[in-house]
């Protein structure tokens, strides 16, 4: 391998190359000072170069391979030679001998450029350094596996020393809060978040049983135990969680929500914390949220180019209704949160009532539910109508009242947007009707219906086969048109699930004149679906059956939703 020793700067060379302007390297290295990161992460982060492309000019340009930690199982004996403290100072994993040099070593590397490390290794082991490009993500993510159990027990040790615990001390003497604030605590809280993050975790769930404590993660809509902790640990981690989170640390028989906000590898994470006390302890619940996740453009949502057009002509609407259902854990949310910034500019008043706010978003006045002060959707939409508003956005409409006031606020000329926990975009309108709003009022100020669900992205090592006719059938495709599917196999990289990541499935419906006309006359949820169908409007059944042809997802999944959206 020809790799030069020589340092040049990245910025340089995406410069010379054409990737990046002057000016965009400016931006980036000011964005980088306060993040913290290296500069290709921010340059990624900002948007002005794909990770993908980042990779390959910096593969060529030092004459170097990629290598993808994700699925490259380290040699035992070469991993040995170093200390965690020095991979994770780095970033750096080694994973092999060098095929060509008996004195060198293959080292995956976040920075191959930085010859402090390189030369730091050497002087270690006694051996040359083969650098090879990772990306900092997964190696970060593969050290919190490989360390991470080993890690934890050390914490449990320390505290347990630090505590003189013996398995007859007393439960409640060990949760008072000056013990809780132990480094070793705070430690271990930390590492649970953090490897949620690198894990791609949505959720974290902390939870208390007899004899032990199981953390598990929620990645890709499933849940997965990570790891177990001694029952000495969970009146010490409630404690730790509830004073991150704002939470009454004294109260432990009722349920507590808070939120909180962590960095994780210099990215900011918004946390909603859930607490519910059980026959062996307080449950808790964490969702994790990156800031930025909330701030995509709309092209970023997954939508086709048909789709992506009928939303923004939606979101054009100046007054009405728009709504965006699924059940829980759909990506409503990042739908709501997407179109809110793509409406934020300087010349409108926003303003929104959530329970709770998910995400803080600059030039957006967001105001948080609290039942204790009287501050309900309700009241809270009556004063917000007094602020002279232009956009309201609801968290979710989940009365009567609430719906009423929000239809009223629509029709006297505001934009209101919202979420609804129903099935589809016509069940959303009969849920409205039942929770008492006139279909003609209805049909006056709603302008469009967001449906959605996601759906698992079927791991690189998928495998294709052919359709069978029943397949066939279920995809809406004729019995003898030859088709290819795929199915879900398994690997290192997606935990021999099969599945790697998930992709949004859309229903969007614009509110037509003849859509008005059904509304109005309270046509059921069926012959309204069947005119939207009718102008052109895509069901979740048939975006999801185009995503099994595409060979993104698999047909079991496509079967999953449809029987969701059935039910």
């Amino acid at each position: 391998m020809n790799y030069t020793r020589k340092r040049e700067r990245l910025g340089d060379i995406l410069i010379n190359r054409g990737i990046i302007s002057q000016e965009q390297l400016a931006s980036a290295l000011d964005e980088q000072k306060k993040r913290g990161l290296f500069l290709g992460e921010t340059l990624v982060e900002l948007g002005y170069v794909t990770q993908k492309k980042l990779n390959q000019v910096l593969c060529e340009h030092l004459n170097i391979d990629f290598v993808d930690i994700r699925i490259t199982e380290p040699n035992d004996e070469v991993f040995n030679l170093l200390e965690e403290s020095i991979m994770r100072k780095y970033t750096l994993i080694p994973f092999d001998y060098s095929d060509n040099n008996a004195g060198s070593i293959k080292v995956a590397m976040a920075d191959p450029m930085n010859i402090l490390a390189q030369d730091d290794i050497n002087i270690v082991t006694g051996m040359q350094v083969e650098p090879y490009l990772a990306n900092g993500r997964d190696i970060k993510s593969y050290l919190d596996k490989r360390f991470g159990k080993r890690q934890a027990q050390n914490i449990v040790e320390m505290y347990k020393r630090e505590q003189g615990y013996t398995e007859e001390s007393n439960d409640e003497d060990r949760a008072r809060k000056e013990e809780i604030q132990n480094a070793p605590i705070v430690q271990l809280v930390n590492s649970i978040i953090e490897q949620a993050v690198r894990q791609r975790a949505s959720d974290i769930h902390i939870e208390p049983f007899d004899n032990m404590i199981r953390v598990r993660y929620r990645i890709d809509g499933s849940l997965v135990e990570a790891i177990t902790y001694d029952k000495a640990l969970m009146q010490a981690i409630t404690a730790r969680v509830k004073i991150m989170s704002d939470m009454d640390i004294s109260e432990k028989r009722k349920p507590q929500d808070g939120r909180t906000t962590v960095k994780v590898d210099n990215r900011e994470y918004d946390i909603r914390v859930s607490n519910l006390p059980t026959i062996y302890g307080e449950k808790i619940v964490m969702r994790l949220a990156a800031k930025e996740t909330f701030k995509r453009d709309t092209k970023e949502l997954g939508l086709s180019d048909r789709d992506l057009v009928k939303f923004r002509n939606i979101l054009k609407n100046p007054n009405g209704i728009i709504l965006v259902t699924g059940p829980t854990g759909s990506g409503k949310s990042t739908t709501l949160y997407t179109a809110l910034c793509d409406l934020n500019r300087d010349d409108v008043n926003i303003i929104t009532v959530e329970d709770p706010v998910e995400a803080n978003i600059d030039g957006i006045n967001q105001v948080q539910v609290n039942v204790k002060a009287n501050l309900t959707f309700a009241s809270v939409l009556r004063s917000i109508l007094r602020q002279d508003p232009d956009i309201i956005m609801i968290g979710e409409i989940r009365d009567s009242e609430t719906a009423q006031i929000a239809v009223r606020a629509s029709i006297t000329g505001h934009l209101v947007v919202s979420t609804l926990h129903t099935n589809s975009t016509g069940s959303s309108i009969s849920r409205l009707v039942d929770m008492g709003v006139e279909p003609y009022l209805l049909a006056d100020s709603l302008a469009g219906i967001v449906a959605q669900r996601l759906i698992k992205r079927l791991c690189s090592c998928k495998k294709e086969v052919e359709a069978t006719d029943d397949e066939k059938r279920k995809l809406g495709a004729p019995p003898e048109r030859e088709l290819k599917i795929y199915k879900p196999c398994g690997c290192k990289l997606c935990n021999q699930t099969g599945y790697y990541g998930r992709i949004g499935i859309y229903e969007i419906m614009q509110i037509t004149p003849a859509i008005k006309k059904l509304i109005s006359k309270n046509a059921d949820a069926s012959e309204i679906n069947e005119q939207a169908i009718r102008e052109g409007m895509s069901t979740l059944k048939k975006s999801a059956a185009s995503y099994v042809m595409e060979g993104i997802t698999s047909i079991d999944e496509m079967m999953r939703i449809s029987y969701e959206i059935e039910e």
